[in-house]
């Protein structure tokens, strides 16, 4: 499971995006997908707070599956379970009223597992910056004039066939609403159930010197009014506004088809799971051919699924906390088909299973969350109709 990296003359630049990124946040720490700290001694474990790609033994994963039907055997009553979907808005603006901007920790990892939400333009840096460091660093690697012109011919059909493919998209934005926020901007991002913005200012940080904007939108009025109250809040690059997703109706202040990227991280959780299936089509019709749904949630059997106590479960892996707030558990053949029946294709469906570790109550909890990224499926403009 824990994947090695290795460069290639064939794709040296992607490769570089995601382990310059990696290598400038994680600092020691070698690249890999969601981490790379692997416990090779028990003896270590609680040398780090945390170890990544942990595997599960087959007893681990009984006792896992009897606790969540332990405390799933007492439901809460049918009819007591209204309120936890009609007044969700309600629990979770009252969390934040109390939290603020307290509770949780700007998300500074996004851009090591979701390279997706850099703009084009700060891939294309960071590639030409990488291609002429190794050409220089490699006194052995020299590029005729034969190739560097078929290269030539080659980027030129790619950009070509990049912008037609960009006016088509505009075209049809265009055609549906002519004036929404960040209509100029070439490369678009939606944050659902953005929160406070631990999320959003560190996008807000990468795109700031490129042709980009981002949406960002919560339920809960309080979360956003926090959100316009940071000091690194910019209208200008940024639309943050109040909005339930599981409304069918509600409407979204951009087209059909405006979107390159969309976000999802802890959200889905938080709505029934009858519903999510509905959230995810509304959502993906707001994609480009071609644009990217960034997933990441709770997975089944986590820590926090199998502390909950009895009486605190609504339906199966779905359970309420103390605060009025639910949360539900995915397993990642549950979020395969979530995505898939919204007519999106899977680039990565992950399983990420850690053990956090207490070091000073020496406690250790397996933690377990889905990341998952799809696609929606893209029409080449340039092929026969």
């Amino acid at each position: 499971m824990h994947h090695l990296w290795s460069f290639s003359v064939a794709k040296p630049a992607k490769v570089f995006i995601r382990l310059s990124l990696r290598l400038k946040s994680t600092g020691r720490r070698p690249s890999a997908p969601l981490g790379s700290r692997i416990l090779t001694n028990p003896d270590d474990v609680f040398k780090h707070n945390m170890w990544d790609h942990v595997q599960w033994t087959e007893q681990e994963k009984e006792n896992a599956r009897q606790k969540a039907e332990e405390n799933s055997c007492e439901q809460i009553p049918l009819m007591e379970q209204g309120t936890f979907a009609t007044e969700a808005s309600h629990y979770w603006d009252k969390f934040y009223e109390t939290h603020q901007d307290k509770f949780f920790k700007d998300r500074k990892w996004l851009f090591l597992e979701f390279p997706e939400l850099l703009p084009p333009v700060s891939k294309e840096e960071i590639t030409n910056r990488y291609l002429d460091d190794h050409q220089e660093g490699n006194p052995h690697r020299t590029e005729s004039r034969t190739d560097s012109e078929t290269r030539h011919q080659h980027d030129e059909v790619s950009s070509n066939h990049h912008r037609t493919q960009e006016t088509c998209q505009r075209a049809a934005v265009e055609t549906n609403e002519t004036l929404f926020p960040g209509r100029h901007a070439s490369f678009r991002i939606l944050e659902v159930g953005c929160g406070v913005g631990n999320s959003v200012f560190p996008i807000l940080d990468s795109i700031k010197h490129a042709d980009a904007f981002l949406y960002c939108c919560d339920f809960s009025p309080c979360a956003i009014q926090l959100v316009k109250e940071h000091p690194e809040y910019d209208d200008s690059m940024c639309h943050a506004f109040v909005h339930d997703i599981c409304e069918e109706m509600a409407s979204f202040p951009f087209p059909p088809q405006s979107l390159d990227v969309i976000l999802a991280v802890f959200v889905l959780s938080s709505i029934h799971p009858d519903r999510i299936q509905g959230v995810v089509n509304r959502l993906s019709s707001y994609l480009k051919h071609g644009g990217i749904f960034l997933f990441r949630d709770y997975g089944r059997y986590d820590f926090s699924q199998l502390r909950f106590k009895k009486g605190r479960c609504l339906s199966e892996n779905f359970y309420t906390r103390g605060d009025g707030t639910c949360v539900y558990f995915f397993s990642k053949d549950e979020v395969h088909d979530l995505f898939s029946k919204a007519g999106l294709e899977e680039i990565q469906n992950l399983e990420d299973r850690r053990l956090q570790v207490n070091r000073g109550k020496k406690v250790v909890m397996h933690r377990v969350w889905m990341q998952s990224k799809y696609r929606k499926l893209n029409l080449n403009p340039l092929s026969p109709s």
